[in-house]
């Protein structure tokens, strides 16, 4: 019921903006329109005066004003009055007997010019329309003449008024029709967005397999719905690395865990006899695993909760592989070869130690004679390398080993200790760098561990 009342809501607000844009268009448009209709009325109006008051000039002018008075009663129209003035202001000729007897305006223009004037009622027509007055100056045998034209404009403004009144009765109608079409279409472009909430209102947690419709629309609705899609697609990826992550953290603590409580079995019967000295061995090497698991893991957590800490500070990437080369030299089981150049970047002393020692580990366990380790600055960058010559690892797993608990059947191997978080901890170290690690097969047909870490600025 909410859900609906908020639907209705949201196509309310909707077809309400829509009657209430369109009614302040249509007010504003009809405003021009009438603006413009009556300014284009009367303009035609003034040229009709024009004309007349030209036609009436140039027969006066002709012929003078004997038998005037006919030929403008005869040729006026309605709309129009028209009068011949004297130099005295005296009717000489008018198209109307309402004119006969006094000027319709005192506009005395020379000869040759026009005046114009606009009045309102004009008692002395017995009439209360508006007029537009033109008058003009016409001289014949040196009498000055003024020839006067008034033409009525309440033709013009009626028109205005009746299309007013029709776009007054119109409106209504049109916003009915507007409300209505916009309910509807709102309705028809909310009704995606309504399945789309159904559908993830029944995916449950346990199950993210349902993905919502896409409307076959290529509209935003339909890129919401792809959005929403990849977005559970993360989602059940998330549950199934978490899924993984923890059956597999179970798995390899349920070693450790199982020899640490077969050992204090049989600890108490043998606590004086050289079983103790086996058994303390093993159990400190079991403790010491679960150690770094547990170490490992909760550095994991902290990446995934949040950015790692990090205490930042000018460190020399040179010194920390020159140590791991002399650790490697000093086991004696590898050849190591080297090139060192001094790199100085900013960053976590200790977790660049970690990056590099889980790097020399995995290269120490999958080489055969030989290690290669190398640092230099390229295209402004630092760049550290870790080579081993090994049996390399296949190209579709070369990004699958960053994932954690990952150990390919070559490297499965207990005796170090490994858990398979390793190359997942170098990868979230140089994250927190703002650098990069990548695998790539190496000449000697191992692998070549590849990081990237931005140079300091200058």
């Amino acid at each position: 019921m909410i859900s609906r009342f908020r639907r209705a809501s949201v196509r309310s607000r909707s077809t309400a903006a829509a009657v209430v844009v369109v009614a302040a268009a249509m007010a504003l448009g009809a405003a021009v329109l009438l603006l413009l209709l009556q300014r284009a009325l009367i303009s035609a109006a003034s040229d009709a005066a024009d004309g007349r008051v030209a036609d009436v000039a140039a027969q006066v002018g002709a012929e003078g004003v004997v038998n005037l008075s006919g030929y403008l009663s005869k040729t006026t129209r309605s709309s129009q009055i028209v009068q011949v003035l004297d130099d005295t202001g005296q009717v000489v000729a008018a198209s109307s007997s309402r004119a006969e007897s006094s000027p319709l305006t005192s506009l005395r223009p020379a000869p040759g010019a026009v005046q114009r004037a606009e009045v309102g009622e004009m008692p002395l027509l017995d009439d209360d329309h508006d007029y537009l007055i033109v008058a003009r100056g016409i001289e014949y045998r040196g009498t000055t003449y003024t020839a006067v034209v008034a033409a009525s404009v309440e033709t013009q403004r009626a028109t205005v008024a009746t299309v007013t009144q029709y776009l007054m009765l119109g409106f209504p109608v049109l916003l009915i029709v507007v409300g209505l079409a916009s309910w509807m279409l709102t309705g028809q472009a909310l009704r995606p967005v309504e399945r789309i909430r159904t559908r993830v209102r029944g995916i449950e947690a346990s199950d993210l397999t349902e993905r919502v419709p896409v409307p076959q629309t290529d509209d935003e609705i339909a890129r919401l719905a792809s959005t929403m899609n990849e977005m559970l697609d993360r989602l059940q990826a998330g549950q199934a690395n978490q899924r993984r992550f923890v059956a597999d953290a179970s798995h390899e603590l349920r070693s450790p865990l199982a020899t640490v409580a077969a050992g204090l079995d049989v600890i108490e019967p043998s606590a004086r006899g050289e079983t103790w000295q086996g058994l303390h061995q093993l159990m400190t090497g079991e403790a010491e695993r679960m150690r770094r698991l547990v170490e490992n893991l909760l550095l994991l957590a902290k990446a995934d909760d949040a950015a790692l800490p990090m205490h930042r500070s000018d460190v020399d990437l040179d010194d920390l592989v020159e140590t791991e080369i002399v650790r490697l030299r000093a086991d004696g089981r590898l050849k190591v070869v080297a090139d060192v150049q001094p790199v100085r970047v900013i960053g976590d002393r200790l977790r660049l130690s970690q990056l590099i020692r889980n790097l020399v580990e995995n290269a120490a366990t999958a080489a055969h004679t030989t290690i290669r380790l190398g640092t230099a600055e390229r295209d402004g960058v630092a760049v550290l390398t870790v080579e081993d010559d090994g049996d390399g690892i296949p190209a579709e797993d070369r990004q699958r080993v960053f994932e954690r608990f990952v150990r390919l059947d070559t490297s499965r191997t207990r005796a170090s200790g490994g858990s398979g978080l390793g190359l997942s901890i170098v990868q979230e170290i140089a994250k927190a760098h703002h650098g990069t690690v990548t695998l790539t097969p190496a000449a000697s047909q191992g692998t070549v561990a590849t990081v990237t870490l931005p140079l300091p600025p200058d």
